[in-house]
């Protein structure tokens, strides 16, 4: 055998066929850049969903064809995979850049090491028959393994969350987040295999144009589908609607991290705009609310300790005459620690129920191993006191005047959490409410992000979906993700909602955790396999530096 043959010795494939040459040194790695690029260009605040199956399908080929006869395939897989992940990550995420430029870099550039995880599945599954499939797989691997490791993950950006606008988001009721990411990026490897067909040299290094025509045709079909999965209805009402008062009172974003240094000034914002609402309500400008939604940290002090932040929330509920939804920093439960709450507060009993978030963010509520970095790093000090997460599903039953309300709850950083989400419709929400904070994140792409998360969403569960910001995109969504009323950016404004009330789950909540898990089980298993076909382990190991 040749040294040509032998360099081809792949996954247990020998092949004599003439191979298209390797991109170049400078070439591989701006596509692996661009690849990234395109793929976060089509979530918000771009929007150009046609370019997440494109960059899919762009970085499949790269590692398909970049290895010939005389390449380094893995380790070029593995560096063009983190070449993808920066652009991806880079893009999308730099606004965490208001706490420090340095937090950017760190969390871009580890997060860009799943690119590298997904440039090695590509390569190892790249001779499986049915491969297009197979890679798809190790994309739902990844988004799965992205969104739990380490410390619970960051699943901000997965592929899904680029649908709201796609054919392709019929699908989200009935499969789930998870299940359209899969879609998605089973149209990206499907248009590369036609790229294959249609291009001399990616196989036999002739074209087979009308062999493209299959792929093709499978991603038309899924595109069809997908349209006509559109047509399920939203969840059936009960027969009874709900008057939502919104709050966003505002928050000076300049502040940057500082924006909800301004503790009390903030709660009085949201006051000052309660009192702006109820006075339309009064004039007949808008309905009545049956309760008032305020959003996360609109009292950053714990109103049941502080005299003064009580007095606030009571004259805030009392000038309504209905009960009020606040979300607070409460102290404890222990010495030093605080959790971000949802507080129903009614106007004559006073707190009466309380949901803690659940979904924490790293360095930003909590410090992982405190005792140990933060004498370390003393600048951590500024997170404050260490939020512990809750334990319960996020739906509270409460009362209002027409009989008791199950009311979901879903708080900002949650929105990303499959499990979260799908816990208020498992545990009979009739209403869902986000409350949000992104003051910090004033004029980023982070509020528009959080807003098309949120279309997903209400496009999943098939319910309206109701949502208070402290400062921007704060509005009201309905059953197939359409805005029905949207606040700007910066500003304070209040409105009232009337919302069915809705009942039951759709299939997604059902089957979109087991489309998951057996997603990237499928991926996992297909990446073994193929590693362990030809030797490829083998090459890992030889081409380790």
């Amino acid at each position: 055998m040749g040294a040509h043959e032998r360099n081809d010795v792949i996954m247990g494939h020998v092949s004599t066929t003439s191979h298209a040459p390797a991109p170049g040194r400078l070439v591989g790695p701006v596509v692996a850049v661009l690849a990234g690029l395109m793929v976060a260009m089509a979530f918000a605040p771009f929007n150009l969903w046609p370019l997440a199956p494109v960059g899919v399908g762009v970085f499949t080929l790269l590692v398909r064809r970049g290895g010939g006869p005389t390449a380094r395939p893995v380790r070029r897989a593995i560096w063009w995979g983190w070449l993808f992940g920066l652009g991806l990550w880079g893009l999308l995420v730099g606004w965490i850049d208001v706490l420090g430029w340095y937090v950017a870099v760190v969390l871009c550039a580890f997060m860009a090491c799943w690119g590298m995880v997904l440039g090695i599945g590509t390569l190892a599954v790249r001779r499986l028959p049915g491969w297009p499939l197979w890679t798809a797989l190790v994309w739902s691997f990844v988004e799965f393994a992205s969104s739990r490791v380490p410390l619970g993950g960051f699943g901000w950006m997965r592929l899904g969350f680029t649908t709201p606008d796609m054919p392709l988001s019929g699908w989200l009721p009935w499969l789930g987040v998870a299940g359209v990411s899969l879609l998605v990026a089973l149209v990206g490897t499907l248009l590369a295999r036609a790229a294959e067909q249609i291009v001399p040299g990616a196989d036999s290094g002739r074209p087979r144009r009308v062999l493209a025509l299959v792929p093709l045709g499978l991603v038309a079909l899924l595109v069809g589908s997908g349209t006509l999965a559109h047509l399920r209805p939203a969840l059936p009402e009960t027969g009874r609607a709900i008057n939502v008062g919104m709050v966003q009172g505002n928050v000076d974003g300049t502040a940057g991290s500082e924006a909800m240094g301004y503790a009390r000034s903030v709660t009085n914002n949201h006051l000052s705009e309660t009192i702006t609402l109820m006075a339309k309500a009064r004039t007949g400008q808008v309905p009545k609310p049956d309760f008032v939604l305020w959003p996360e940290n609109s009292t950053d002090i714990d109103p049941t300790t502080d005299p003064e932040t009580e007095v606030i929330v009571r004259q805030a509920a009392a000038l309504t005459g209905v009960p009020l939804f606040v979300g607070a920093v409460m102290d404890g439960p222990g010495k030093d620690e605080r959790q971000t709450s949802g507080l129903w507060w009614d106007h004559e009993k006073g707190l009466l129920a309380r949901y803690d978030k659940r979904n924490l963010v790293p360095f930003g509520e909590y410090i992982p191993l405190r005792s140990t970095l933060l004498p370390m790093l003393p600048i951590l000090e500024q997170v404050g006191a260490q939020s512990v997460p809750g334990t319960t599903p996020g739906v509270l039953t409460v009362p209002l005047p027409g009989g008791v309300l199950n009311l979901g709850d879903i708080i900002c950083f949650e929105l990303a959490w499959d499990s979260t989400v799908y816990d208020t419709a498992r545990h009979d929400a009739q209403l869902t409410v986000v409350q949000s904070n992104n003051a910090t994140y004033t004029g980023t792409g982070q509020p528009r992000q959080q807003f098309q998360i949120t279309r997903v969403r209400a496009m999943e569960l098939r319910r309206e979906v109701v949502v208070s910001t402290t400062s921007s995109f704060s509005g009201l969504f309905d059953p197939k993700g359409r805005v029905v009323h949207s606040t700007q950016e910066s500003t304070s404004a209040s409105a009232t909602y009337t919302v069915p009330l809705r009942e039951g789950v759709t299939p997604a909540v059902s089957v979109g955790p087991w489309v998951d898990r057996l997603a990237a089980l499928l991926g996992a298993g297909a990446v073994a396999i193929g590693l362990g076909r030809g030797h490829l382990a083998r090459r890992v190991i030889n081409e380790a530096p």
